[in-house]
């Protein structure tokens, strides 16, 4: 072949031109890995464990270019080295630009550059100054929209935006406009005249994303540094595309029950043991459900990690102990800044072991943070991920029930820390240019497996920092919103793409974390987040005090009744949780996601869907008493009225201040939670499943809810077949966990059975009885 040359070693192909050379790497039929080496370290942080399975496909030169064909994806490739990506049918996909990028006509000069920056003025981007910058440019249809990119702010398409990889606390208001925050989620999801395809760019250096904001004609992703080292995503469903991403980088583990139960939080809670029991007991005065609270920094001394204020805390584990009797477990946070201080445990033997970050003269690097002047672990270092694991079990021991990891981008007070700091890279030295964006999740990671370690259960690990792949270790949020309308809009679609970017289990801190929250503002915002997987109501020190019962009995009973309708579902978000292990899916997700193929779900924000059943329409304007709701194919049925609608059509809904629109598609079966205040690890003795329709079919999970065991089977699978007028049934087809139900309530349109347990049969069988 002219000019183009290749060689195979199994599912690789490495071809040569006079541009140089490019490895192709078939991982399945319908993820191809396209690498270039550039020198660079080639460790992946988001991809653990082998990927690649066995799968055929077909090389052949078509004139003076290559084709490879696995039967789901075509790639060809010519001399320039320029790629060009098909689905199973030859529809394009992902095709090279062939073009000259032509960018906005706009003159800024470097000095000009500078003025704007200290007015304030977003000026963003990668700099193609850089020694070791690259870009890959893109082909855009017209009829071309983009997803994913994790909680980026603004709206759910991304085309015509523009965004930024580097993890970073910004401390302003978060606006439509920023192009990064405290997460680098660099997956890509398209939909090119309704076809999808995905990808990801696997390299931790700054990088940014330009969705046809330059031109109209391309987008392009570029680097400062690093590989170029990207996957191919095909799927013949955008979520066959998205099963694909988190089969690469992984998928949230089951979490423990309890965690899907709501959760209160505040910085200052824990400056006094007085408030934090007046919290807990105004929650049982009020018949408020309650699974943990959070102490921020306060809890400890002088900001010290792994230590505790004994002027506050005289006995934390008897405290804790108590707190936890009364049903409500305990969250303390750790920051990865170590206080400078030669008379403190964690810094002295940090120091004595090497554990921390240095200046390039090989000093310790020292920036301040909330202990003062601090130090920072190299977490980079399997033995500082090891050694910070070891030391999470002084929590454990003290009666945490998980850690939320805060500061972790990583954040200074003094300046910025310069990228040419030290940081290790594994068994490589590296600097923060390269291991910025995974300083969070090997933070995250450490502390998931010092949980692991010290208790033996799902850990909790809660973090604002994050990095493909973190979605393994750790729980996220969308980090320091603001009690404001817009934040609460925008915590929608920044979920919804949180969910499609690999992260299920993620939330928004509701009634905002800055500034003061307002009565309607707190109501719309425990409305419109009751479904989200991670239900932590926070607030800063210095905002108006947010708990249910501030703003009076008025917003306390409608909290109260939307607490409860979400414990009615958590057998549902749990039942979410234990499919997406295998699909990968998200539990809260865009109805594009859903309904690709429906042109009106592309761009609908203010809508989402909770797995494949649920719709949910919150209002999120002030002010709003009605809403239009578009309801997609099908028919749904409204939640609190029981009417049925024809869908693919909008639909006006009143909505006053204690009413939340909700839907269910229609022959949908939904299990049915009992009310709690408190979640324990006892098996249930029964549940209770609601058809919505005339029929339908339901497959329910079952464990203990908090252990490994699953994972060797000790689980119990029912399926649940419910008919109006005709024959129900429920059968366990697959029994590990040794409790059953023993009695399973079916709740019909028209009648209720109650099913009993046969005790006199040896494998569990429901015969329906008397109610």
């Amino acid at each position: 072949m002219t000019n183009l040359h290749y060689t195979v070693k199994g599912q690789t192909i490495t071809l040569s031109s006079d541009q140089g050379a490019l490895i192709l790497t078939v991982l399945t039929d319908q993820i191809i890995r396209v690498f270039q080496d550039r020198g660079r370290h080639t460790n992946s942080y988001a991809i653990e464990g082998e990927k690649k399975v066995e799968t055929p496909f077909d090389l052949k030169e078509v004139g003076d270019h290559l084709e490879l064909s696995t039967g789901q994806l075509t790639v060809t490739v010519g001399p320039d080295l320029l790629l060009d990506v098909f689905d199973a049918q030859g529809n394009p996909l992902i095709l090279d630009y062939r073009g000259k990028r032509r960018p906005i006509a706009k003159t800024i000069d470097a000095a000009h550059q500078s003025i704007m920056r200290a007015e304030g003025h977003e000026v963003s981007g990668v700099s193609q100054t850089e020694d070791r910058y690259y870009q890959v440019v893109k082909a855009l249809d017209p009829d071309e929209q983009f997803y994913g990119l994790g909680d980026k702010t603004g709206y759910l398409n991304k085309r015509s935006y523009h965004y930024d990889n580097w993890n970073y606390d910004e401390p302003r208001p978060h606006i439509e406009t920023f192009t990064n925050l405290y997460k680098s989620i660099p997956v890509l999801f398209g939909l090119k005249k309704g076809r999808p395809w995905g990808i990801f760019f696997d390299n931790t250096y700054r990088s940014h994303l330009d969705l046809g904001r330059e031109n109209a004609d391309y987008y392009f992703y570029s680097a400062v540094d690093g590989n170029l080292d990207y996957y191919i995503l095909g799927g013949s469903s955008l979520k066959e595309v998205v099963s694909n991403y988190t089969y690469l980088t992984g998928r949230v583990p089951l979490p423990q029950r309890w965690m899907l139960g709501y959760q209160q939080s505040r910085w200052g809670y824990s400056m006094s043991q007085d408030r934090v029991e007046q919290i807990v007991d105004t929650f049982a005065k009020y018949h408020l459900p309650l699974e943990a609270i959070h102490f921020d920094i306060d809890y400890m001394d002088g900001y010290r990690v792994f230590t505790w204020n004994k002027n506050i805390f005289k006995d934390p584990a008897g405290f804790l102990a108590d707190v936890k009797k009364r049903g409500v477990r305990v969250i303390p946070i750790l920051d990865p800044g170590v206080k400078e201080d030669p008379d403190y445990r964690i810094y002295q033997e940090g120091l004595d072991k090497g554990y921390f970050a240095t200046n390039p003269d090989g000093s310790v690097y020292v920036n301040r943070v909330w202990p003062g002047k601090s130090v920072f672990p190299d977490f980079g270092r399997p033995e500082v991920r090891d050694w910070w694991a070891g030391h999470c079990r002084f929590l454990v021991d003290s009666g945490a029930a998980g850690i939320w990891t805060d500061m972790n981008e990583p954040a200074v007070f003094d300046g910025e820390i310069p990228e040419d700091t030290v940081f290790s890279d594994e068994d490589q030295k590296s600097d923060l240019a390269r291991m910025n964006n995974v300083y969070g999740h090997n933070m995250a990671k450490a502390t998931y497996q010092g949980l692991k370690k010290a208790t033996g259960r799902r850990p909790y690990v809660i973090t604002r920092a994050a990095y493909a792949g973190t979605q393994k270790y750790s729980t996220v949020w969308t980090g320091d919103n603001q009690s404001l309308w817009p934040h609460l809009q925008m915590s929608i679609p920044q979920l919804c793409n949180m969910g499609m970017s690999g992260f299920s289990f993620a939330g928004a801190d509701i009634g905002g974390f800055s500034a003061d929250t307002t009565p309607e503002l707190l109501t719309r915002w425990i409305e419109a987040a009751i479904f989200s997987p991670l239900l932590r109501n926070h607030s800063a020190l210095q905002a108006r005090d947010q708990e249910p019962w501030v703003f009076g009995p008025k917003v306390l009973d409608i909290y109260r009744h939307f607490l409860h309708l979400r414990y009615h579902f958590i057998p549902y978000l749990y039942d979410c949780f234990a499919k997406q292990m295998n699909d990968g899916l998200p539990v809260m997700r865009p109805l594009v996601l859903n309904y690709p193929e429906d042109a009106r779900t592309r761009n609908l924000n203010d809508e989402y869907m909770v797995g494949d059943q649920v719709l949910v329409a919150p209002v999120v304007e002030q002010g709003q008493v009605s809403r239009m709701v578009y309801l997609p194919e099908g028919d749904w049925v409204d939640l609190r009225t029981m009417v049925t609608y024809g869908g693919h059509r909008d639909i006006l809904v009143e909505a006053p201040l204690d009413q939340l629109p909700v839907f269910v598609r229609a022959d949908s079966v939904l299990p049915w939670g009992r009310l709690v205040e408190h979640m324990d690890d006892q098996p249930e003795e029964s549940m209770t499943f609601r058809l919505f329709g005339q029929h339908g079919d339901y497959t329910h999970y079952q464990d203990d809810g908090y252990s490994f065991d699953y994972e060797q089977g000790a689980y119990n699978l029912y399926q649940i077949h419910m008919e109006n007028q005709g024959q129900c049934s429920v059968t366990v087809t697959h029994h590990g966990f040794k409790p059953v139900y023993r009695r399973i309530r079916l709740v019909l349109p028209e009648r209720t059975l109650t099913l009993s347990l046969d005790d006199k049969s040896q494998a569990p069988v429901y015969r329906e009885t008397e109610a």
